[in-house]
């Protein structure tokens, strides 16, 4: 019996009958595609090393503590594994739409929280895997690992045979509660306890201290935001249905401008969004000033090298005010790059770690009602959520066959209506959008103007980089220090 920590918990319990809250993706391979029964097979293999994958949520009585990872004795992997195909020879718009309904759908969640599709049809004799698994069982940087332990890393790997499988015996109600409590009572004894000694106290109320100084940095930064317009029809309820699109573009060209004008990948990344969003709200006719933003909650992973592997999620999160009212792609540019650098600096001072451990403390049902509090207050916070989850830039297999591509789903809660999972894997980059269904019928404004924002962006860069090579002694951007991040 494994229990949830907080912020898996604030996951569980933000799932609502509108509001799917799995992670998920379309990997598309080299054909001619498997049989089922080898899916089915191999998968047997490997479920060893994600034991979570065998395992359902168990939630305590009265929500005396958070909920449980229990082992599920009726587990049958063929409800977990399906099979489908579309309409040969398929196209990316009809396994689109395929993948929309399939990932629009709720898990259950009675059962482990995820499912796999196999999907023949496609052109070329391509095939894809569909996959779904709930946010409180991995976050996206947990997801890229485990993908990369159910893949293989050479076309002629072998694998075990399947091998038998006794659940633990599930635990009774009373010890659910007479455990709950326990850990309830013990759990700030344990938390004061790890300080070993009075210098580490001391230590530790400097840090507070520090971390406060940096909060009360952060006021201004936010006053501002709070005053400045969003694009407001972005937000709105949310309905059963979604929309799903894609676009992607190449790491070079992403550096290309990185090269010529400074920042990160990422910052180059967050301005080709901005510039789709802003063909997004021009062709609304509601590009109303040049102030306006479209406000994206931008997901950072906070996972240590030392829980590299852990299958829970680690992650804060930060508040981009993507410049959509700015004419100049490069003054988008700078724009995004100023506020990215102030939060690398907030986020270095405070430890993220600290603030999500907080969520320890608070009663199961608090929580709860706090999540769905936020969630309920998310339209008023932000109009996107953009995450970019660094993939393998090496190939991976599926029984032989090579994933030629793979595209990032992440779910929408809170009114706000559309988000973006970048992923990253092998030398492109790649944009699954998804969206509420009746608040996004142009979606596919938004996904072919990220193409159009980045091709802008290489444009200037472009000559930008002419203009300065026919000018002696101009100065090149300043680059990072040596070993500093560019992503």
């Amino acid at each position: 019996m494994d229990r949830m920590s907080a912020l898996d918990s604030g996951f569980f319990f933000a799932e609502s009958e509108n509001t799917p809250m799995h992670v998920g993706s379309v990997a598309v391979f080299e054909g001619p595609a498997p049989t089922y029964g080898d899916v089915v097979r191999l998968l047997l293999s490997k479920l060893p090393l994600v034991p979570r994958y065998r395992q359902r949520v168990r939630e305590v009585p009265l929500q005396l503590g958070r909920p449980v990872w229990v082992d599920d004795a009726h587990f049958q992997i063929l409800y977990h594994v399906r099979h489908t195909a579309v309409p040969g020879p398929g196209s990316d718009e009809q396994l689109r739409n395929l993948a929309g309904r399939v990932l629009g759908q709720r898990l259950d969640m009675a059962k482990p929280l995820w499912e796999l599709w196999l999907v023949e049809g496609l052109a070329d004799g391509r095939w894809a895997i569909i996959s779904k698994v709930h946010h409180c069982m991995v976050d996206g940087v947990a997801g890229t690992e485990l993908m990369q332990l159910m893949f293989d890393l050479e076309p002629d790997a072998t694998h075990e045979a399947p091998k038998e499988w006794t659940p633990r015996r599930p635990p009774s109600s009373a010890s659910l509660v007479a455990e709950a409590v326990s850990d309830a009572l013990t759990h700030p004894a344990r938390a004061v306890s790890s300080m070993p000694n009075v210098s580490t106290a001391v230590r530790g109320a400097k840090g507070l201290a520090e971390q406060a100084r940096t909060v009360a940095q952060t006021v201004p930064s936010l006053a501002k935001q709070a005053i400045t317009p969003t694009a407001r029809s972005l937000n709105g309820p949310i309905g059963p249905h979604r929309r799903w699109a894609w676009t992607e573009g190449r790491f070079e060209e992403f550096k290309a401008v990185r090269t010529a004008f400074g920042g990160t990948v990422n910052d180059v990344v967050l301005t080709a969004i901005t510039g789709g969003f802003r063909d997004l709200l021009q062709g609304r006719g509601e590009l109303s000033s040049e102030k306006l933003v479209v406000r994206s909650m931008v997901p950072v992973s906070v996972r240590r090298p030392d829980q590299k592997g852990s299958l829970n999620n680690q992650v804060s999160a930060v508040f981009v005010d993507l410049p959509v009212g700015l004419a100049d792609p490069v003054a988008r540019l700078a724009g995004v790059r100023g506020q990215m650098d102030e939060y690398k600096k907030t986020m270095s001072a405070v430890d993220a770690n600290s603030i999500i451990d907080m969520g320890n403390y608070v009663a199961p049902p608090l929580l709860a009602l706090g999540v769905r509090a936020a969630l309920s207050a998310g339209q008023f916070v932000c109009q996107a959520v953009t995450t970019n989850v660094p993939g393998p830039r090496f190939p991976l297999y599926v029984l032989g066959k090579k994933m030629v591509s793979a595209y990032a789903y992440v779910p929408i809660a809170g009114g706000t209506r559309c988000s973006i999972g970048i992923f990253s894997y092998q030398n492109t980059m790649t944009f699954g959008l998804n969206a509420d269904f009746d608040g996004y019928p142009d979606i596919e404004t938004l996904s072919s103007g990220i193409r159009r924002g980045l091709d802008e962006l290489l444009t200037l860069a472009k000559q930008h980089t002419e203009k300065n090579a026919a000018t002696p002694g101009k100065a090149a951007p300043k680059k990072k220090p040596a070993g500093a991040a560019q992503q």
